[in-house]
């Protein structure tokens, strides 16, 4: 067989904590193959991200490699190098990291300068180690854009982060990583942010890519639907050890691990029944009896505590501006829904559809062009955006955001305590000694140990500061939570602590959510009614058993069929996926097609509480025949 292209052996890494040594990875051994995939699985602060750090030499100042061998072996030539060996600041490492062993970080807001356009970030490694010029490096960028799934490859070359969604940012994470068509890849959670489409079109650019170069990948994740439909060979960590290793069917059809067991039994799937809950490895328990010491009396059943009516938003292009022209960008065109008290709405889509826009609007974060936003605090609906003073103050305490970005959203100067009890201070809810009770209690309800309170957010894993966001949105007792991707950056485990809390908290408060995600496996588990929206559109709406059984609309049918499962025998078709014409309204076939700055032109009512986006006037044979 021919040599692997990386060796790892008895990789042991340390960190100097404020407690005393810290052991990240003990013992740990695997070897990645030139066009092969080892993908390495476990919960969050197992180690996978620090034995990938330490392959890059970018552990922080406290750590460092204790023992072990990494060994690279350049297809291109060369001998042998043991990294684990190189001067971490080094000329060595640095001909080797970006280059011949590139990485996909799983946090693009912090991994992407602020102050850099994209473009210049990504052409930055292809200058440096293959010496082109400007022009040759903005071509291939663009090229590579164009790969990634960016509508306007061009624009992307003067676009700042800022000015991206959290899945534009993974994507533009994984062009600058492709770009050098590197001899090793590591991919951190890259689709953790991405929409099941993009997700798709990435793994499959990923394979594809495989093919071209013979491109070894280690792909680090907690999603085994993507593991099932990726990799070759599986490492399953637990605490820094290997717990089982092997070939991917040994591993799905017999695991044996009790470990790897509790994983597979977390995982969301389609097949659930209602009344069927997650297992997680732990369980979250939740004192129903001291959380509603201050929590807002629920709105009776089935009253609508959330109404937003047709609300459009249009954006105004930066580059276009400087040059004179204007040129608008419809973010949301004529959205309507409504929340009622007590349940879940799940609003899905690719990254880019207006879901987060959409969200921000109903937070008051920035106004619609047209439309309203209604809120019942008890009183009866009234319009968000005519509140003021003391009314405002009560509404921003009532609905609470939990943001997709861990990292970004948590201010890094400030410990966990001060996070959690901000809130508490600026509404001037209780005493100091009051407030300390409530961070208290507000870390054991997220499975967060109370030592972490005096802790910074970089000293957290990612799903730990999701947990964090949580319990300071749960802070001030709301009875709307609008959750922006509150999963995307956890494992499966505590992915399933998380999705029981929240269905817990709102059994015992009576709470309602705007569930945002492109996990259409956790919108089938959360929501009971569902809307899908493409391209600030809102396409289809329904039950949601109704639109996983029976789905109408080409869009959500394309969304369904991109989904990975975990299941062997069910393997995810990229070729249908990448084909593509899906997100591209003017590409339905009719009568869903719709004109790119349009409205729809009517929300057709095909099954009882079953509205679909398309011309009123279309015949019922066609319309069927499209599912």
């Amino acid at each position: 067989m021919q040599e692997p292209l990386v060796s790892i052996r008895d990789l042991a890494v340390e960190f100097d904590g404020d407690a005393g040594l810290v052991h990240a990875v003990r013992g740990v051994s695997f070897d990645v193959h030139a066009g092969r995939t080892l993908a390495v699985v476990g919960e969050s602060g197992s180690g996978k991200s620090v034995t990938a750090n330490a392959m890059l030499r970018l552990l922080p100042r406290r750590g460092r490699i204790g023992r072990g061998s990494i060994v690279f072996r350049d297809p291109s030539g060369g001998a042998p190098v043991d990294i684990a060996t190189l001067d971490a600041d080094g000329d060595g490492i640095r001909q080797l990291r970006g280059g011949r062993i590139a990485m996909i970080f799983q946090e693009p807001m912090t991994s992407l300068s602020p102050l850099h356009t994209v473009g210049d970030q990504v052409t930055e490694a292809l200058v440096i180690h293959r010496k082109v010029d400007r022009a040759v490096a903005d071509k291939e960028a663009m090229a590579v854009f164009e790969r990634v799934g960016f509508r306007d490859p061009k624009r992307m070359l003067t676009t700042y982060p800022f000015e991206l969604s959290g899945g534009m940012r993974q994507r533009a994470m994984i062009a600058m990583a492709l770009i050098c068509k590197p001899a090793l890849l590591i991919a951190d959670e890259p689709t953790t942010a991405l929409d099941v489409t993009t997700q798709a079109q990435i793994l499959a650019l990923i394979k594809e890519l495989q093919r071209e170069t013979g491109m070894g990948v280690l792909l680090i994740t907690h999603d085994l639907g993507v593991v099932a439909n990726m990799a070759d060979e599986i490492v399953v960590m637990y605490r820094g050890e290997v717990m089982e290793r092997g070939m991917r069917e040994e591993i799905f059809r017999r695991p044996q691990h009790p470990y790897l067991k509790a994983l597979m039994r977390a995982v969301p799937r389609f097949d659930m029944r209602p009344d069927e809950r997650l297992t997680p490895i732990r369980e979250i328990k939740v004192d129903a009896a001291a959380l509603e010491h201050g929590a807002a009396k629920p709105l009776p059943a089935g009253r609508t505590v959330l109404e937003v009516s047709g609300v459009t938003k249009t954006f105004t292009l930066r580059a276009g501006a400087f040059f004179g022209k204007t040129e608008r960008i419809s973010a949301l065109s004529n959205v309507s829904l409504s929340i009622p008290s007590g349940t879940t709405v799940g609003l899905v889509g690719e990254s880019g559809s207006g879901k987060t826009t959409l969200s921000k609007i109903i937070m008051r974060a920035m106004g619609p062009d047209t439309g309203t936003v209604r809120f019942d605090d008890g009183a009866g609906l009234r319009d968000v955006f005519a509140l003021r003073g003391a009314e405002l103050k009560a509404y921003r305490r009532a609905v609470q955001f939990v943001f997709q970005d861990p990292f970004s959203s948590l201010d890094p100067r400030m410990t966990v305590y001060d996070i959690l009890a901000e809130p508490l201070r600026v509404h001037g809810i209780g005493d100091s000694d009051a407030q300390f009770e409530r961070v208290k209690d507000l870390l054991g309800l997220v499975g967060l140990d109370q030592r972490s309170m005096r802790r910074y957010p970089h000293s957290f894993s990612g799903g730990q500061r999701q947990r964090i966001g949580l319990a300071r949105a749960m802070a001030l007792n709301p009875s709307v939570i609008l959750c922006d991707e509150p999963t995307s950056a956890l494992d499966v485990s505590v992915q399933a602590q998380i999705l029981n809390l929240l269905k817990d908290l709102q059994a015992a408060l009576g709470l309602s959510y705007l569930f945002v995600s492109h996990n259409l496996a956790v919108v089938d588990y959360m929501a009971s009614e569902i809307a899908v929206m493409c391209r600030g559109v809102i396409v289809e709406q329904a039950p949601r058993a109704t639109l996983f059984r029976d789905p109408r609309h080409p869009y959500t049918q394309a969304l369904l069929a991109a989904v990975p499962s975990p299941d062997l025998d069910h393997p995810l078709h990229f070729e249908r996926v990448v084909e593509g014409g899906f997100s591209n309204p003017a590409e339905w076939a009719p009568p869903f097609t719709l004109i790119p700055g349009e409205t729809c032109p009517a929300m057709v009512e095909v099954a009882p509480r079953h509205f679909v986006c398309m011309a009123a006037e279309a015949p019922a044979p066609l319309m069927r025949a499209a599912s």
